[in-house]
């Protein structure tokens, strides 16, 4: 089977600050050509043995597979979570202008 083209990143931070600091960062570094911000939305997940429940913001991004190891790195160095959610999501199918300009958009830049 072969890697899909393009896939949907999912992470989450606990303030729209970070939020948008997280997207606005992966899209300038051409890590992500468009990041949406969804919240505040209520978790309830097990953390060190205790249920909790917090607010968060989601953060989706749309990229390319061959972007993905350097978006979760990104994501990883960036985020203030210990174990932050990152979820890659393939894109089965989509139109063709969209994912042609997701790959543009996520096209390493030549140095200079």
């Amino acid at each position: 089977m072969t890697e899909p083209a393009a896939l949907t990143v999912l992470t989450t931070t606990d303030s729209e600050e970070k939020a948008r600091a997280l997207a606005r960062d992966a899209v300038d570094a051409r890590l992500a050509a468009c990041a949406q911000i969804s919240g505040p939305v209520t978790s309830v997940y097990r953390w060190e043995g205790a249920v909790e429940t917090g607010e968060e913001w989601q953060v989706l991004f749309k990229t390319t597979a061959h972007r993905y190891d350097e978006l979760e790195a990104h994501l990883l160095a960036a985020h203030d979570y210990e174990t932050p959610e990152i979820i890659a999501t393939p894109v089965v199918r989509g139109s063709r202008r969209y994912l042609a300009w997701v790959a543009a958009e996520t096209a390493p830049t030549a140095a200079l």
